[in-house]
């Protein structure tokens, strides 16, 4: 594992590692699609130009193996990624359906190299943690949390979280997962519905078609998992008092009953207020008070990406939260020396107004009923759940096949509104005005108008 510009630092209170490739953010999902790996060399330009990089350990991993792939995802599903191309896409047109490919998930050039980079980068920074290098591992170009098993989904193609857990659960007994994308989690809690060694809980927003279609209340897991999966459905415009109160009491209630000895907290930015695809009222500041609140556990965190659509806000709102992770207070006024400080404009700033654009449709009385729901349920979790740790580490492949059978033989008696949602295929993408606002270029942002674009310079 090579030092990234051989930037070796002095630790903060917290031993912070961060995991980035130069290549990754050079990608580019397609000419009218809002998928922007380019965020990713926004947000690192924007650490190192606020000297976090003298607080850290910045690590360039290497590419996940197809091997490695395959401790989640099914075979043929990855040899199909690895085979299929722009140029040859025609061959393959008869299994398209099949995995799921084309639209919200496109096929494009280096697509399979762009899965083994920031699944490899989650995957190190897992095992660092549990190599003790670090309490706090960051990979913001992982997080693509709605890839299945068998198939793509929503701008996701490998499952890196999924990939991730499996290997903190060779050594943790329990793994608690977070997310706070403004979409379900569903790759996730799918891939760990049956058991309770993983509790995953996620805030999104949920109702009215909105992708993926999964996450209600009633989604509480099977068999061995019952009760060890949380959704906590929200409707459009939440604001920074009320999502910052649910998410304190759920997660903290949900760690004192579950007792993880590791977390991952997936940080999609698209909760953001202003998002492009997003419908909640957050600031980067609330966004990233999650963030702090988990850290206060010192528990061993891995801080994942995830969605994020207004890619300036996005580069904003990753690098506030590693300022977090290493305890350092940021200049409010973006470093005139980035790169790229004209995508910041007009205002220059980390934390720009983005919030109460639109209405909370959240009543208090709403709020309050899920949040009472959301602790009666983890009531059911009577004590954390004993695990048999082994020196060596389990078959994580066998530990997975057996819940998935378990959930073939159970599928029947799953309750028929969640049937029905398992496996829908809505769409992530917007149904009309994407193609007005995207462009194919790599430097595109958005203006603070939600139907307008502004195409910005790099400074020179």
């Amino acid at each position: 594992m090579a030092s990234l510009q051989n930037l070796v630092a002095p630790h903060s209170k917290h031993r912070v590692s961060y995991f980035y490739s130069e290549e990754v953010g050079n990608f580019h999902y397609g000419e009218y699609h809002p998928m922007k790996p380019h965020r990713l060399t926004l947000t690192t330009d924007l650490v190192l130009r606020y000297d976090l990089h003298k607080k850290l350990d910045m690590f360039e991993p290497r590419k996940a193996t197809e091997e490695e792939m395959l401790q989640f995802h099914a075979s043929d599903y990855i040899g199909f990624l690895k085979r299929v191309t722009p140029e040859n896409a025609d061959q393959f047109a008869n299994v398209f359906q099949q995995f799921n490919l084309g639209g919200d998930s496109p096929i494009f050039e280096g697509m399979f190299d762009f899965c083994k980079y920031y699944t490899g980068a989650s995957l190190e920074a897992a095992r660092k943690l549990l190599s003790g290098g670090a309490d706090i591992a960051i990979n913001w170009s992982g997080g693509l949390h709605h890839a299945k098993k068998w198939e793509a989904s929503g701008f996701c193609y490998v499952n890196d979280i999924v990939l991730a857990i499996l290997q903190l659960l060779r050594y943790h007994p329990r793994v608690l997962y977070i997310d706070i994308d403004v979409h379900h989690g569903d790759g996730v809690q799918e891939a760990f519905y049956l058991t309770d060694r993983v509790m995953t809980v996620s805030f999104h927003k949920y109702g009215n078609d909105f992708f993926p279609g999964t996450g209600s209340s009633l989604e509480a897991g099977k068999g061995l998992g019952q009760y060890y999966s949380l959704n906590i459905p929200l409707k459009d415009g939440i604001d920074d008092p009320a999502y910052l109160n649910l998410f304190k009491t759920i997660i903290g209630e949900t760690i004192e009953k579950f007792k993880p000895s590791a977390i991952v907290l997936q940080c999609g930015a698209d909760s953001l207020g202003l998002d492009r695809l997003g419908v909640f009222n957050l600031s980067i500041s609330a966004h990233g008070e999650c963030v702090k609140f988990v850290k206060s556990f010192q528990l061993p965190l891995l801080l994942l990406g995830g969605g994020g659509y207004t890619i300036r806000n996005v580069s904003r709102c990753w690098t506030y939260e590693t300022s977090i992770a290493v305890d350092v207070t940021l200049d409010n006024q973006i470093p005139e020396d980035s790169l790229y400080y004209n995508y910041f404009g007009p205002d220059h700033t980390l934390h720009p107004k983005i919030s109460g654009r639109r209405d909370n449709l959240n009543t208090r009385q709403q709020l309050e009923k899920i949040k009472v729901k959301a602790l009666e349920h983890l009531k059911n979790l009577i004590h954390a759940p004993s695990v048999q740790m082994q020196e060596i580490p389990p078959d994580i492949q066998g530990f997975l096949d057996a819940h998935q059978h378990q959930q073939a033989d159970e599928m029947d008696d799953i309750h028929p509104d969640l049937q029905k949602h398992l496996r829908p295929r809505l769409s992530l993408l917007p149904q009309h005005g994407l193609s007005d606002c995207l462009d194919s270029g790599d430097e595109l942002t958005f203006s603070e108008s939600e139907d307008q674009c502004a195409k910005k310079p790099k400074k020179t």
